[in-house]
């Protein structure tokens, strides 16, 4: 049996520690990023919040999906009326899964191969910036 001085433990301890809170505050990180991108950047609440009666976003339904307030003056094809639930519990979720949400954030394509329909733009993130993005939205409730 090899013997560790208490020193060595609390230094083995304190490194095991260090490594912890550097992977957490790196994941924390990483869903504050992710959160910057969905709310300040790409603005997804605009179209998958429901708003209240006097227009402010309903935030106890953040991103759950909603009725666009908006359509086009002519008609688009395959225009959706409404907006998907982007929370890990709604149905995209539960049909494409993890990496079908992942890959479409980084092709623009539906696990189908597909753009996604209007008015959906076509995001085509960067990995780092996409996991990001999926770190956040599996925060949500």
């Amino acid at each position: 049996m090899t013997y560790m001085p208490n020193l060595q433990r609390i230094l083995l301890f304190g490194s095991i520690c260090g490594l912890f809170a550097a992977g957490t505050a790196a994941q924390e990180n990483k869903v504050e990023y992710g959160r910057y991108l969905v709310e300040e950047v790409a603005k997804c609440h605009d179209c998958h919040t429901p708003k209240l009666p006097n227009g402010e976003l309903d935030r106890s339904r953040w991103l759950k999906g909603a009725t666009l307030d908006f359509q086009p003056m002519t008609p688009i094809e395959r225009w959706h009326k409404t907006s998907p639930d982007l929370t890990p519990k709604g149905r995209l979720w539960q049909r494409w899964g993890e990496e079908a949400i992942l890959k479409y954030l980084q092709t623009g394509l539906t696990p189908k191969g597909n753009p996604a329909d209007p008015p959906m733009p076509g995001y085509k993130l960067k990995p780092k910036d996409a996991e990001a993005v999926l770190e956040y939205l599996k925060t949500l409730k």
